[in-house]
């Protein structure tokens, strides 16, 4: 069973009924689910994962302090601390992980202000553009259980995804940052004989394209270490992640005419999205072209004018 059908198991078995029971006049003001750090946040634990920051637990989420107050807080953190110690053969963990508290009760604008920089998540432009991504999908990832207040819920459904004119700009850096890296530097480092400068434009341009895939996908990019696996289950353009893997993974000396092949067969499949989507209004086959017609369809003239990589 995975880490979230535990935590969801754990709450229903346990949770809810502490909740229902001791504090019935405030379920209509708390949420409870598992968001945030670990993988088991976005279904992806395993055996391994189980070795470290596991555990059966959820978050209670309390709104800000004039509508549930510190005492009432105070009082749901040693009730919770009271819950069962094992389940389904996993333990509680008395010491909080590397990166804090990830279970227990956290206040709402706390958990969001970790996430985002700002406890309601209300972004600027310029937090768009700053904010790592992998905090983003910390932010919505996971399963809310309940919500009685319902801001969770409302804030991670502003969160869900980047406004339409931040996503384009992100994605204008990302194709002309694999554009240059991958159709243009690869193959001149090649020929200038500077192999490891290659292998640098190589992983430049896989880390842009997947920036680029995943964009089209209108989804987050969660952790580098988890990003392959994302990559495979995106609805379109998912068998890129092999391409992809290769490219990271064969030398450059026999392998560079393939390599080359490779990322120029990305390239072409992405221009093809991006032409069906609508989201490009150039014809050719140069990535770093259709980079400056993305850009060109932003809506707000202030973050069209800024520079092209200002998202990257």
């Amino acid at each position: 069973m995975k880490g979230l059908e535990i935590a969801e198991a754990y709450y229903e078995a346990y949770g809810r009924p502490m909740l229902e029971e001791q504090f019935p006049d405030i379920m209509p003001l708390i949420a409870a689910g598992l968001a945030g750090s670990g993988s088991e946040c976005f279904g992806y634990d395993d055996d391994i994962s189980r070795d470290h920051d596991f555990e059966p637990g959820f978050c209670i989420f309390l709104p800000s302090e004039d509508i549930v107050d510190r005492r009432t807080a105070f009082l749901l953190e040693r009730a919770y601390a009271k819950l069962p110690k094992e389940f389904m053969g996993l333990k509680r963990s008395l010491v909080n992980p590397a990166g804090g508290q990830r279970h227990g009760v956290i206040r709402t604008g706390d958990f969001f202000r970790e996430k985002t920089g700002r406890p309601d998540a209300d972004l600027s432009i310029k937090e768009w553009l700053t904010i790592p991504e992998a905090s983003l999908a910390e932010a919505v990832n996971g399963r809310i259980f309940y919500d009685g207040y319902g801001e969770v819920n409302r804030i991670r459904r502003y969160l869900s995804y980047y406004p339409e004119d931040i996503a384009k700009k992100k994605l204008a850096g990302s194709l002309l940052m694999a554009a240059q890296a991958g159709q243009y530097n690869y193959e001149r480092c090649l020929k200038h004989g500077e192999t490891a400068a290659a292998q640098l434009a190589v992983y430049q341009f896989c880390e842009n394209m997947m920036n680029v895939l995943f964009i089209l996908n209108r989804k987050y990019r969660p952790f580098y270490k988890w990003s392959f696996r994302a990559l495979r289950s995106l609805d379109r353009l998912s068998y890129s992640a092999e391409l992809l893997e290769y490219l990271l993974t064969s030398d450059n000396d026999e392998n560079a005419p393939e390599k080359i092949r490779v990322i120029e067969g990305l390239c072409a499949d992405v221009i093809d999205e991006l032409t069906a989507s609508g989201l490009t209004g150039a014809i050719c086959g140069d990535l770093e072209k259709h980079a400056y017609s993305v850009n060109d369809r932003i809506t707000d003239a202030d973050l069209r004018n800024m520079h092209i990589l200002a998202a990257v």
